[in-house]
C-alpha cells in the first residue's frame, strides 16, 4: 500500500517523517567524504610548511650562500669584511694549492676500491644469504651491523685496531717490539689504505643489502627455465640473474660514486686527514673551521666537489625520470 502510494504521490516522497528535522540548510554528507576543520587545516598547514621552510634554509640557502661565497674572501667575523674577487679561490685553488690535486686522486681512489672489494663481496655475500640457508637472519644482522653503527665510532673502533703499541693486528704479528712498529696511522704510505680497509669493512653491508633486495626482485620463472634448459648455477647467475639486476647495479654505482665523494667522518676520526689521507671534504673543514678561517676559500673547494657530485646525480636523475614517464 505505501508503495502505491508513493508512485502516485511523488511528491510525498520528500516529505519528513514525523519528528524528524526538516532537511532544509541541512548538507547532505557524500558516501564517507569528511570535512576537515579549522583546526585540522591548521595542523596540516603546519605539518607541510614547517619541514619546507626548515629545508629551504638549512639546504637551499646554504648551498647557494656557499656558491656565492666561493667568489669572495671572508674571515667570517662581520659581513662587512666580505670582498669580492672573483675566480681568484679557483685559481689559487687549482694552480697554487698542493693538498688539492692529490685529495682529489684519494676521492677517486676510494672509489676504486669500493667498487673493485666490497661491491663484489656484498653480491656475493647477498647470492649465498638468497638461498635461504639456515641461520640467514643471523648473518644479516651480522654483516649489516656496520652499517648502522656511525662512521665516527667506526673511526675510533679501527684506531684500536690499528694502534702501534696495542693494537690487534701489531700484537698478532708481532710488530708491537721497539724496532719493529708498524704505523698504520701515521705512515703515509700506509693510512689511506688502512682506512680503506675499514670504509669497505662498512661497505660491504651496505651492498650486501641492496643487492639482497634486488634479488628478491628477480623472476623466479628465469632461473626455472634456465634450470630446464640444463644451466648451471653459474650459467644461471652470469646469464640470467646477474642481467636482471641492472636497476640495482645503476643504484650501487651512484650510491658509491656518493659514498666516495663525502668521505669525511672516518677519516677526521682516524688521524684528522693528515699527510697521505687528505681529501676534499677535509680541506673544505679544514679551511672552514681552521685557524685561518677562510670561507671563502673553503667555499670554493666546497663548489667543486659539488659540481663532481651534480655530474653523477643528474644523469642518474635524468634516466629515473624518463623510466617512470615510460612506465
Amino acid at each position: 500500500m505505501t508503495t502505491e502510494l508513493t508512485t502516485e504521490n511523488p511528491e510525498a516522497a520528500d516529505v519528513p517523517p514525523p519528528g524528524a528535522a526538516p532537511l532544509a540548510g541541512r548538507k547532505v554528507p557524500r558516501g564517507h567524504r569528511r570535512l576537515l576543520t579549522r583546526r585540522d587545516r591548521l595542523t596540516l598547514g603546519l605539518m607541510a610548511t614547517l619541514p619546507t621552510v626548515l629545508h629551504i634554509a638549512l639546504v637551499w640557502v646554504t648551498a647557494l650562500a656557499s656558491i656565492a661565497l666561493a667568489f669572495t674572501t671572508w674571515d667570517g667575523i662581520g659581513f662587512d669584511s666580505i670582498h669580492w674577487v672573483g675566480l681568484q679561490n679557483f685559481k689559487e685553488l687549482f694552480e697554487q694549492n698542493p693538498q688539492f690535486w692529490p685529495a682529489v686522486q684519494h676521492n677517486v681512489v676510494w672509489f676504486a676500491v669500493l667498487i673493485v672489494i666490497p661491491t663484489p663481496l656484498g653480491l656475493f655475500l647477498a647470492v649465498q644469504l638468497d638461498k635461504r640457508i639456515r641461520f640467514s637472519r643471523v648473518y644479516q644482522t651480522a654483516f649489516f651491523l656496520p652499517v648502522v653503527l656511525s662512521m665516527a665510532v667506526i673511526g675510533f673502533v679501527w684506531q684500536l685496531v690499528y694502534n702501534p703499541d696495542t693494537g690487534l693486528i701489531n700484537s698478532v704479528i708481532g710488530a708491537n717490539e721497539p724496532g719493529k712498529y708498524i704505523d698504520w696511522i701515521g705512515d703515509p704510505d700506509l693510512n689511506l689504505w688502512a682506512v680503506l680497509v675499514a670504509a669497505s669493512w662498512r661497505h660491504t653491508g651496505y651492498m650486501m643489502i641492496l643487492y639482497l633486495a634486488g634479488l628478491k626482485g628477480v623472476d623466479p620463472t628465469l632461473r626455472e627455465a634456465a634450470a630446464i634448459d640444463g644451466a648451471g648455477e653459474w650459467q644461471t647467475f652470469r646469464g640470467v640473474v646477474f642481467p636482471a639486476l641492472r636497476p640495482t647495479n645503476t643504484i650501487v654505482l651512484v650510491v658509491t660514486i656518493i659514498e666516495a665523494l663525502r668521505a669525511f667522518d672516518l677519516v677526521y676520526v682516524f688521524n684528522g686527514g693528515a699527510e697521505g689521507t687528505e681529501l676534499l671534504s677535509i680541506l673544505v673543514t679544514s679551511n672552514i673551521i681552521g685557524e685561518s678561517s677562510r670561507i671563502g676559500y673553503g667555499s670554493a673547494i666546497a663548489v667543486v666537489l659539488l659540481l663532481i657530485s651534480l655530474v653523477v646525480i643528474i644523469p642518474y636523475l635524468v634516466s629515473t625520470f624518463r623510466k617512470e614517464r615510460r612506465a
